[in-house]
């Protein structure tokens, strides 16, 4: 199928569709790297050269040859203490307290499907849909075993990388560094792509020339952060949205993470994905296992567009699960900008009904239900029904919210707690604080120990306990703030406790997606906080930033919309002036960029104009309509809004059949020039139809000419047009 071994040669090669990545055992037992690329044939073990390169140690296996050296040679997962001083894959310190590792090919297995990995996230395919590669690895005087997991989805152009280390020795070990992928390539020059950012705007494009030394990216915050998305792409220099080579690194995992560039002194590159390193120090005892995150290859020889849709369809298709995986899912109404914590069931109950007549599917129950929850300073860990503010039970709210034609869904924020919580009185120690210090407070609020399962217990129990009350049917779960205080009250290894805290929020989520299959779970991090593969396994839309601004959203969905599918961004048409900006912005503007994602409001509908409320409903109707080539149809960019005075976007069928155009003007002059988009991914022999106007163009040239932008007075105006296949006569 996807993996091959030769035994004269002893190489690996993994193909997928349009790609062939191959490694190879050498004569030490070294594995080497030699190719990851478009799809080519045979051995390529004649890329390797051999020098006497000055300062670069040899192994003492080779004897006097000192043309051999780890420090010039490309490998599959360098370690430190083998003589190569880049950046390696894994740090381990020995028993003795040395840090060498000297990891030597001992065997493989090859198996039909894909590999999962206990208690973390994954990339999973049917038996016939994938190929399993396993090579372990070993390191004779520790005993430490290491397997490297390769997954290979053939039609999808990807590939998986894990790494599960064992300890077969007698001594405590202790995992410095883990980092689950790495890529040597031996020429060429490449950029680095990457998104970084800050709470309400996230994932900013950046592009800058990998040069000597190293670039770095990650996240010291325990969550994969606002700061930068665990996304890499690395492309040539000529690479753009329609062409050239470029390769995706994806991290399968919500904690911090670290990856990085590094150009060294013979010109060759090396890129890694992996483990945050600081604050890590995960123990190791005799025959103890260490599982480390997945990441997610992919490569493409035409452009940015194709790689991004590699990575939609893998994490649509394979990674994200249950009821909604591909399910359209329901418009919904929040209530926070609309309330905030001023609410009653009463209020709740007014507001459904205005989302009843406005044909909104779902009513969000936003944060201060529970608890002594009337600001952002206490009740957070008190999970109970709030009825004296509610003025009824839950039961009742929810059995109402239905009878409305509405499902009904809830707020959560169950990893914090307020020291002002009875939660909290009763047991300070589940809070992750540092003993004899003041902790870091951030939104008045603390961070609970998820790696102590009495305390994930526990909230599971409080959580379950409320979702049994009533007929509840989404849940957007939260969590605001990053961590800081890094000490958990029951652990005698600290340098475990970040690692061992996701597991937490990982075995949490999975609990409750198997005892409420039929729940729309969102994720959310003060909006895109913790954006991220890894939830997604959990929750198959996550919220993408908490500004609803329409004009900051076309660049943050820019940015997100490189690693990640449209069917897993959370979008809400909000009320102007903007909660973040101030800005205003027509409201067919709002509801045009917001249908890029999983459409929704987040306003109070009572105090809309009649004409407000008749364009919701025209945008409900219109959402549903699209929603399908929305969701599930490929995804191209048409602009860069960094960099021209439009943002604009397309939804293109998989047989090509029709095409959904969206966009929004960003600047507007006196005088004004026109703007042209060229549409991508249609047949250039078809004719299109569009919808509107009923004008008829040929494929080929609205690819390679391009159609102007409708002219449209006032700022920040959008555009849209369907486009069908026509046949004539």
């Amino acid at each position: 199928m996807g993996i091959y071994f030769d035994k004269m040669s002893r190489t690996f090669t993994l193909h997928t569709k349009e790609s062939t990545y191959q490694m190879q055992v050498d004569s030490y037992g070294f594995l080497l790297h030699l190719y990851y690329g478009k799809k080519v044939n045979g051995c390529m073990d004649y890329l390797l050269t051999y020098a006497d390169r000055g300062f670069s140690g040899n192994p003492y296996d080779a004897g006097e040859d000192r043309t051999y050296s780890l420090d010039a040679l490309p490998q599959e997962f360098p370690c430190m203490g083998t003589g190569d001083y880049r950046s390696t894959a894994l740090i381990v310190q020995n028993p003795d307290g040395s840090f060498g590792c000297d990891l030597r090919y001992k065997s493989h297995t090859i198996k039909a499907g894909k590999y999962g990995i206990p208690g973390l996230p994954a990339v999973y395919a049917d038996e016939g849909g994938a190929e399993t590669l396993e090579i372990l690895l070993e390191d004779a005087v520790s005993g430490l075993q290491v397997y490297l997991l390769y997954g290979v989805l053939p039609e999808g152009d990807i590939i998986t990388r894990s790494v599960k280390l064992v300890n077969e020795g007698r001594g405590k070990l202790y995992l410095e560094k883990v980092q689950s992928a790495c890529l040597d390539f031996l020429t060429g020059t490449y950029d680095l792509i990457q998104f970084y950012g800050r709470h309400c705007m996230e994932r900013n494009f950046q592009r800058t020339p990998i040069s000597h030394g190293s670039q770095s990216i990650g996240s010291r915050r325990g969550t994969s952060s606002h700061q930068y998305s665990p996304v890499m792409i690395i492309a040539s220099s000529d690479a753009t949205e329609r062409s050239g080579s470029c390769y995706a690194m994806n991290f399968v995992y919500s904690g911090g993470f670290r990856g990085e560039a590094e150009r060294d002194q013979f010109n060759q590159t090396r890129i890694l994905m992996g483990l945050q390193d600081e604050a890590f120090r995960y123990p190791l005892e005799g025959q103890e296992v260490f599982w480390a995150p997945e990441v997610i290859l992919s490569y493409s020889d035409q452009g940015f567009n194709k790689l991004s849709q590699n990575l939609h369809k893998c994490i649509r298709n394979h990674v994200c699960r249950g009821k909604y995986k591909t399910k359209i899912r329901p418009v919904l109404l929040n209530s926070w900008e609309a309330s905030y914590f001023d609410f009653t069931g009463e209020s709740i109950c007014e507001l459904a009904e205005h989302a009843a007549e406005a044909g909104i599917e779902l009513l969000v129950m936003d944060d201060g239900w529970f608890g002594k929850r009337d600001d952002d300073n206490s009740g957070l860990g008190d999970w109970y029904v709030n009825e004296k503010k509610l003025g009824m039970s839950l039961e009742e709210l929810i059995r109402r919210v239905n009878d409305k034609g509405l499902k009904f869904g809830i707020w959560v924020e169950p990893e914090m707690v307020n020291e002002d919580s009875d939660l909290y009185r009763q047991h300070p120690d589940w809070a992750l604080t540092i003993p004899e210090r003041r902790p870091v407070r951030a939104r008045n609020q603390l961070v609970l120990d998820f790696s102590r399962k009495e305390v994930v217990d526990y909230i599971y129990g409080k959580i379950c306990g409320i979702l049994d009350q009533g007929n509840v049917e989404y849940i957007k779960w939260d969590m605001n703030r990053s961590i800081s205080d890094v000490y958990s009250h029951a652990a005698k290894e600290q340098g475990k406790v970040l690692y061992d805290y996701v597991k937490g929020l990982y075995d949490f989520l999975e609990r409750i997606v198997k005892r409420y299959p039929d729940i729309l779970l969102e994720g959310c991090s003060g909006g895109g906080g913790r954006f991220d593969a890894g939830m997604l396994y959990y929750t198959p839309q996550i919220w993408c930033s908490d500004n609803t601004d329409a004009v900051d959203r076309v660049h943050i969905q820019y940015g997100t919309s490189f690693g990640f599918p449209i069917s897993a961004v959370g979008a809400h048409v909000s009320a102007v002036p903007n909660h973040q900006t101030g800005r205003k912005t027509p409201l067919s503007t709002r509801g045009t960029v917001a249908m890029a994602g999983t459409f929704g409001y987040e306003l109070n509908l009572a105090e809309l104009s009649p004409e407000d409320k008749l364009e919701i409903r025209r945008q409900i109707e219109e959402y549903h309509k699209y929603a399908p080539l929305i969701q599930n149809g490929l995804y191209y960019r048409l602009s860069n809004p960094y960099e021209e005075p439009v943002g604009a976007w397309a939804f293109v069928a998989e047989d090509g059949s029709e095409v959904l155009v969206q966009g929004i003007m960003l600047e507007i002059h006196g005088n004004m020039t026109a703007n042209y988009v060229k549409l991508q991914g249609l047949k250039r022999e078809s004719a299109y139809k569009d919808e509107i106007s009923g004008r008829v163009y040929e494929g080929s040239a609205l690819m390679e000419a391009g159609i102007p932008i409708p002219p449209a007075e006032g700022e920040f105006q959008a555009f849209q047009m369907l486009l069908k296949e026509y046949f004539c006569g």
